[in-house]
């Protein structure tokens, strides 16, 4: 555990605001959001600059003391959390919260790592630029967090991951040296590209301290629809009619289950359904275009209408307002967060080739359904990126605390098909302490090796975010 001296020396570069260690004020940091991790530290630690930041990793590289980053603290596998001892302390990147630059002829938006993305996205916005990267939780998630998990979201179809949407970085190293990377550059080639070490590495490799990310002309036009289609075939069908039919205008396309529909219209003030008659699977697609409303959403129209005439849709309706649009958008979004009110919800966040989507859904809904009669599948997410939100709520009248207790058998026969099918144990929220253990199954040993000798590399000491995605050795 860090000493009384390792932790007066920390204070004294972050100053009293930054330094937080009493039982009550540390509470929001060491507690995941789902409450599937609570941790202990024994400090808080809120640097207001990389140079404090840097000066505090230069202590803890010195002291031995092991360091967990942490953003907005909306991670979902546990990457952020300390663990159970008490012996790291919690550096928190939220007082760097300063938009620093916004270049519109290079369609470019510096920012600190503890900008929040809907932040982030209101200076896009205000410049007449988009910044594309969307989440649930984007009013209080931070784009070092983002850019550290390599967060997905509903825009990956359109624009990629959140390692796409970077050019340039600012990180500060296990022994606090700095690295400056921060280059508005689209294309050099002068050696390796040390940004994508750092992006997706959850903190084990460096901390994330600036970003240039890249910006995007702000669409004119929308066309928004909320559609049933029979079964999941049919909604991979037709997100490749939408691909031939718009030209690259398809922006987001999003598969709902019906159950996921009774639960948010059930538990969500204000939910209606979209459609009058109820259908096994729906589809929230989404183009966009610089300009041309109308054109645009003749465009949907046509689209949706030979597709009807294919029977790969029975309804639709098109958003005629924002406000309509942001309600289906609601609906969407919803879906995870309403599972709580039905008890207990066993989480999958996996990805599989597009074209393997309904059978690894048909595949997993009937190996869990066969393990534990009563489950209640609701996989829903981004199909057009093939990544899956497979969630399993738990029988009607069943002990949550129970069900909860079979994540690890739910996983291991969830996981066993998507590796089957040549896809990925996590798509877009990290492996941190839950998928920890898994990786190596996932992974050849060659690239477990390579992993490990960048971790040695790069924090030889092991004091960054210890116990996350690798384990120790």
């Amino acid at each position: 555990m860090a000493s009384a001296e390792t932790l007066a020396r920390m204070k004294s570069v972050v100053g009293p605001k930054g330094f937080v260690d009493t039982e009550a004020d540390m509470a929001p940091y060491l507690v995941e959001r789902r409450d599937l991790y609570k941790g202990r530290a024994a400090a808080i630690l809120k640097p207001a600059s990389t140079e404090e930041v840097a000066a505090l990793m230069r202590i803890a590289h010195e002291t031995g003391t092991p360091v967990v980053p942490q953003g907005g603290n909306t991670g979902l596998v546990g990457g952020q959390i300390p663990f159970e001892t008490g012996k790291e302390v919690v550096l928190s990147l939220q007082r760097m919260n300063r938009i620093l630059a916004l270049d519109t002829g290079n369609n470019t938006l510096t920012v600190e790592a503890g900008v929040t993305l809907a932040a982030a996205q209101a200076a896009a916005r205000d410049a007449d630029r988009l910044f594309p990267l969307s989440l649930a939780s984007e009013g209080s998630c931070q784009i070092g967090g983002n850019l550290a998990t390599n967060a997905g979201g509903t825009a990956v179809l359109h624009y990629g991951n959140a390692r796409d949407l970077v050019l340039g970085l600012e990180v500060v190293l296990a022994d606090g040296r700095i690295w400056s990377g921060l280059k508005g550059l689209r294309k050099d080639n002068t050696g390796y590209d040390l940004k994508q070490v750092f992006l997706g590495s959850e903190g084990t490799l460096g901390i994330i301290t600036r970003a240039v990310l890249k910006l995007f002309p702000l669409p004119r036009a929308m066309a928004t629809a909320f559609v049933a289609v029979p079964n999941v075939e049919a909604a991979v069908k037709l997100l490749r009619l939408a691909d031939a039919t718009t030209g690259g205008l398809v922006t987001s396309f999003e598969l709902m289950p019906r159950i996921g529909i009774d639960f948010v219209v059930k538990h969500l003030p204000g939910a209606t359904d979209p459609l009058k008659a109820p259908s096994p699977w729906y589809v929230l697609i989404e183009l966009s275009a610089g300009n041309d409303s109308e054109g645009l959403a003749a465009t949907l129209e046509a689209l949706l209408g030979g597709a009807m005439e294919k029977s790969l849709v029975s309804d639709a309706a098109i958003a005629a307002s924002e406000a309509q649009r942001a309600a289906f958008w609601r609906m969407r979004e919803s879906m995870s967060d309403v599972q709580k009110m039905e008890g207990g919800s066993i989480k999958h966040d996996v990805s599989v080739p597009v074209s393997s989507v309904a059978e690894f859904i048909a595949r997993a809904t009937k190996a869990v359904e066969a393990a534990l009669p009563g489950i209640r599948p609701v996989p829903f997410g981004h199909v057009g990126d093939g990544n899956i939100h497979f969630n399993l709520s738990q029988p009607v009248g069943a002990d949550r605390a129970g069900y909860l207790a079979r994540w690890d058998e739910m996983s291991a026969i969830v996981h066993g098909i998507v590796r089957d099918l040549g896809g990925s144990i996590s798509a877009e929220h990290g492996i941190g302490r839950m998928k920890r253990d898994e990786i190596a199954e996932t992974k050849s040993p060659v690239e477990m090796e390579l992993m490990r000798a960048l971790k040695h590399a790069l924090d030889p000491k092991g004091i960054l975010n210890p116990g996350k995605v690798l384990t120790a050795r």
